[in-house]
This record gives structure tokens, sequence and C-alpha cells, in this order.
């Protein structure tokens, strides 16, 4: 009986988008190894369901708002945060430049803002996709690549042919210097923000021509089924929250996960 094949192409590439179905969870190791290793620019993200395109929470909350509305209301949201957070820095902090840098700092704590979080390392994408265990479910999990530096080359051309005083419509990547962040750092982590009320898949649509060859955005289903064994796996790679979030929280979290996981 022949080996059932370990990922198959979902659909045709169009726009740079692959969309690849693994048949285990285990190869993805080997995906990565065969198809990536050599492509250090990537980012990665993942996340539980396979259903929703990358799209910022900010995006989310404001959806269907018209872009007056969503201006004024995205600007008191930024004003409100800067001056709630004031004293709750800790002594002398850095000061932070611009606004994608209190972007980012909103982004740890829990703020609403138009960033998404991503990585450096693919299996720490493969940890936050299956992570979590909620109700409803999709039949797989989805872990994304980007090309970093195909989207800066795009987002470049863009902001010098833009004339206009709001932003461009480009992707921008945000990776903070400052020091009160160790989540970040033990993740690989850092941020990225399309334009408003856009997610990554329209920008890629928008911009990438359709019959470019894929690679630079891809989309891998992972099957859900493969959740206890992967994270189990994972964990013997010291891949877990005790490493990624190297606080009270991550501690709390590492032994509900090993509650709820036999031999975890």
């Amino acid at each position: 009986m022949p080996r059932a094949k370990r990922w198959t192409m979902v659909k045709p590439s169009a726009h740079g988008i692959w969309v690849v179905r693994l048949s285990k969870w285990r190869y993805f190791h080997d995906f990565v190894h065969q198809q990536m290793l050599d492509f250090t620019n990537h980012v990665w993200r993942g996340q539980r369901c396979d259903d929703h395109e990358l799209e910022s929470s900010l995006d989310r909350e404001l959806r269907g708002k018209g872009p007056h509305v969503r201006k004024r209301v995205i600007a008191e949201h930024m004003e409100s945060f800067k001056y709630a957070v004031r004293g709750r820095r800790g002594p002398n902090p850095i000061p932070l430049l611009d606004e994608n840098e209190w972007w980012a700092l909103g982004q740890h704590h829990g703020l609403i803002t138009p960033l998404l979080d991503w990585t450096t390392s693919p299996f720490v994408a493969l940890y936050f996709a299956f992570e979590k265990k909620k109700v409803p479910q999709t039949r797989y999990r989805a872990v994304f690549a980007l090309s970093r530096d195909s989207v800066e080359k795009i987002s470049a051309e863009i902001r010098g042919k833009h004339r206009g005083l709001d932003r461009p419509r480009i992707v921008e990547f945000i990776r903070p210097l400052t020091d009160d962040n160790p989540r970040l750092v033990n993740q690989g982590g850092l941020f990225s923000r399309a334009p408003d009320a856009s997610t990554i898949e329209d920008w890629m649509r928008e911009n990438v021509s359709e019959d470019i060859t894929g690679g630079m955005y891809i989309k891998l289903l992972i099957p859900d089924s493969d959740r206890l064994e992967c994270l189990r796996t994972l964990n013997r790679m010291n891949i877990n929250h005790l490493t990624l979030f190297p606080d009270l929280y991550g501690a709390s979290a590492f032994c509900n996960t090993a509650l709820g996981i036999e031999k975890y």
C-alpha cells in the first residue's frame, strides 16, 4: 500500500500565497527542513483555527466602521493608553519615540492594537498554534510563514510613491530594542502592522502579481487531532510556557498545561 503524502498543496499558488496541508503534525519538521531551511528571513505565526485571515485585534474591533470614524477612534485609543500608563513603566522608563513602539508596548500587555505577533522560530509558532484548547475548533490548526524581505521590498516601493500625509498602504515589521519585554526575547518575537482595515492576505492580493511563484506567504494546515502528541514533543524540545514566558504567568500556564496532558 503506497505511503500517504506528507503534505499536499490545497490550491494553486496565487499572489505569492501557498496553502499546504500536512497529513500529520510530525511532518512539520520535514517541511521546514526540506523546504524552508535556506530561507532565513521568513517570520512565523501560529493560530488556533485555520479559518481566519491575518487580521489585527484592532481591525476586528473596528470592523465595519468608516475610515473617518476609524481614524478618530484609533487616535483616541492611543492617547488614552499613553495617559493610562503614566507612572506604570517603572523608574526612568526608556522614551518611546514613535507610534509603533507605543503599540508594541500595548501589544505586550494586552492592549487592542493594529499589530500581529510573529516569531523567527517555526517551532515556537507551532507551539502557539496548538497550545490553546477552546470550542469551537476547526479541523486544522494553522502556521503561517511570511517572507520579511519580500514584504519590505514591496513596501519600500509603495512608500517611495506615496505623496499623502496619511500612513501609506504598507506592511511594517516592528522589533523593539527595549529591555522591558523578556517574553519577546525568549520567543524570538516581533510584530507586523498592515494597512488599516486590511489583512495581510488583502495586502498580498493588492500588491503581488496573481501569477507570481508562491512561497512569499505560506499557510500550513496541521491536523488538530495531533495536538497532544505535538505539545508533548515540543515540551521535550524545551518549547513551552515556562521558557517562552519567563515570569509567574508562564510558570502557572506551564503547570496548567501539564495538568491537562498526561505524561507532559
